[in-house]
């Protein structure tokens, strides 16, 4: 009796289950026909459900009756935060080493660095470092307190409405490219598979826009932005408030003789080959030129018609001739 109660059971069971398997696959067949008879037309109705969608997010609170027990989840907010800071220390590449260790002690990372040197010869550094939001706070301050803090601004943009914007507009365009690759999958004229293509490349372009914009605000969301500008502080010149001594006068008078010894002896030193030149010229004239020049003739005694004119005697001497007139 038990036997042919359970086989009477089993019997409908089966009958059952074939219709409905039947139903389903004439179902599916209806509908695999129709997607590849007009590929245009599915590709104008998934055109038409996308721009629903997307009007759909701002129509959420109109139609949420069914939803209303449902509380909606919190949104974490994303912040954009930066800072610029301009320090003077006593040692710029000691404080930046510090600034690096700081940073990497931190969880983040050293961008652009430049340096350069002013006019006196102070050196000067600018550097981006990136640091993790929750870390922001405390590098910030031990930044400020390397050295004299002389400018700081600090900024931060609130990006929340940005990030979910993106994020909405990526699940909407992948839903997109999808049901495009399901109707090229299911396209059987040549017209439609060259449509479906076009559509496809660009809509794969708008999501790899909206992915590199969603990577963008992520990045400058989690790490937040401080640019340091270190400089050197200038050299106290120490002044001397005692009158000068007579060792202060005495080491003046030392340094501006020596200062003038020293400008005698660049002065020779300048004048010196000239001087060695002109000695050498008259040393040529002397031996070599003038012992080679002729010599002139002695004058020859004046004559006139008479006969050569007498050559007039010397003047004698007074003592002279009272001599000669002893010896007469």
């Amino acid at each position: 009796m038990h036997t042919s109660r359970s086989r009477r059971s089993v019997r409908p069971a089966r009958a059952l289950a074939g219709l409905l398997l039947a139903a389903g696959l004439a179902l599916t067949g209806c509908s695999a026909g129709a997607d590849s008879s007009d590929g245009g037309s599915a590709l104008s109705d998934d055109k038409a459900a996308q721009s629903q969608a997307e009007g759909a997010a701002g129509d959420a609170d109109g139609a949420g009756g069914k939803q209303a027990s449902q509380a909606p989840a919190p949104t974490a907010n994303h912040i954009i935060r930066t800072a610029t800071l301009t320090v003077q220390v006593k040692n710029v590449p000691k404080a930046l080493a510090a600034a690096r260790t700081t940073t990497e002690n931190a969880g983040g990372f050293v961008g652009k660095e430049s340096t350069s040197r002013d006019e006196e010869g102070r050196e000067q550094t600018e550097v981006v470092l990136r640091i993790p939001v929750e870390k922001y706070d405390e590098v910030l301050a031990g930044l400020e307190g390397a050295g004299k803090l002389l400018e700081r601004t600090a900024n931060a943009q609130d990006v929340t409405d940005q990030v979910v914007d993106v994020e909405s507009r990526i699940a909407t365009q992948r839903a997109s490219v999808a049901r495009i690759r399901e109707l090229m999958d299911k396209a059987t004229k040549l017209s439609d598979v060259v449509t479906l293509e076009g559509e496809l490349s660009t809509r794969q372009a708008d999501l790899e826009s909206l992915l590199a914009r969603q990577a963008s605000l992520k990045d400058r969301t989690s790490l937040a932005t401080i640019t340091l500008s270190l400089s050197e502080s200038p050299v106290a010149k120490a002044e001397k408030d005692d009158d000068p001594g007579v060792v202060d006068a005495l080491s003046g008078g030392w340094d501006a003789f020596v200062t003038m010894l020293r400008w005698v002896v660049v002065a020779l030193a300048a004048v010196l080959p000239f001087l060695a030149g002109i000695a050498l010229i008259v040393l040529v004239w002397l031996r070599l030129i003038r012992p080679r020049l002729p010599r002139r003739p002695a004058p020859a005694a004046a004559s006139t018609a008479l006969g050569p004119l007498p050559m007039a005697r010397p003047v004698p001497e007074p003592g002279r001739e009272q001599e000669r007139g002893e010896q007469d």
